[in-house]
């Protein structure tokens, strides 16, 4: 009795860990699955493209009350202390403090203001949707709009993607502008010339900066909505399955948002090389 029980206890240990091997396709499925809503969010915007845009304007009202305050301090304080403080003490070893302004093309116009305003769009808007379309899903109201004939893709989720990809462009505008304010304070803090630094980052700026950075934030503002709209739909499980939502929804986007920066960053310095060339 004893060796047939241990016998039947390996296999059954064997068959719990094979259980709790991770789906290696799984992530290939979710990505495949998103880019069907993508596509369907996107036939119901071209197909008939009138009788949303009151809620697109309520939405991107919303955004922009909730985002540009954080948006402001976050990229302010980020300036000043990170690329800021950091490089202009570099910048100050070499003696060339004045130089900063050619720096701050590079970090804050390219990188980190689109960033930033992408973190804080996903972190305040990006929950948001989810948990309101998960919300619905548990409480049904989804289903019920389905059987009354009511396209919840066109209804509930076109204009919140429209709205949040559109303001993180236009966030990002504001986010460049204090970005570079807080370089601005960081070279004046550390005894540079005002003019000099206003100057050299005139002297560097290029056209494919300034809407390569914005165009970035319009992508980055496209996956944020769709990935949190998706979860959102998916929803399931009570308000505990919600709050998962939610969790996985923010961390898919900022995922997202990192991979979709390495490729367009590399994608427009080797289309632009003149990008490269600092003066």
């Amino acid at each position: 009795m004893t060796a047939t029980t241990a016998d039947r206890a390996v296999p059954a240990t064997r068959i719990k860990v094979r259980r709790t091997l991770p789906d290696l396709g799984m992530p290939v499925r979710m990505a495949g699955e998103m880019t069907l809503f993508l596509g369907a969010v996107l036939y119901s915007a071209i197909r008939h493209p009138i009788g949303y845009w009151t809620d697109v304007r309520d939405q991107m009202f919303d955004t922009l009350r909730l985002c540009w305050i954080p948006v402001i301090v976050s990229t302010t304080a980020f300036g000043f202390g990170a690329p800021g403080l950091q490089g202009g003490n570099i910048y100050l070893l070499f003696g060339i403090p004045d130089r900063l302004g050619s720096f701050f093309l590079m970090a804050s116009v390219r990188e980190f203001a689109p960033w930033i305003n992408a973190m804080i769009v996903a972190g305040v808007m990006g929950t948001a949707m989810t948990a309101d379309l998960g919300a619905r899903r548990i409480r049904e109201e989804i289903d019920a709009m389905e059987v009354l004939g009511v396209d919840p893709i066109r209804t509930l989720i076109l204009p919140r993607v429209i709205a949040v990809t559109v303001m993180t462009a236009l966030l990002d505008i504001i986010a460049l502008l204090f970005g570079v304010i807080g370089g601005f304070i960081a070279s004046v803090y550390l005894g540079a010339n005002p003019a000099a630094y206003v100057s050299n980052f005139f002297a560097n700026a290029t056209t494919p900066d300034i809407w390569g950075s914005v165009v970035k934030s319009l992508f980055f503002g496209l996956l944020i909505a769709v990935v949190c709209a998706f979860f959102g739909m998916r929803a399931k499980g009570g308000p505990i399955g919600v709050g998962r939502a939610v969790n996985v929804a923010v961390v898919t986007a900022f995922a997202a948002i990192w991979v979709f920066n390495y490729v367009y960053t590399a994608l427009l310095l080797g289309l632009n090389p003149e990008m490269q060339v600092f003066k």
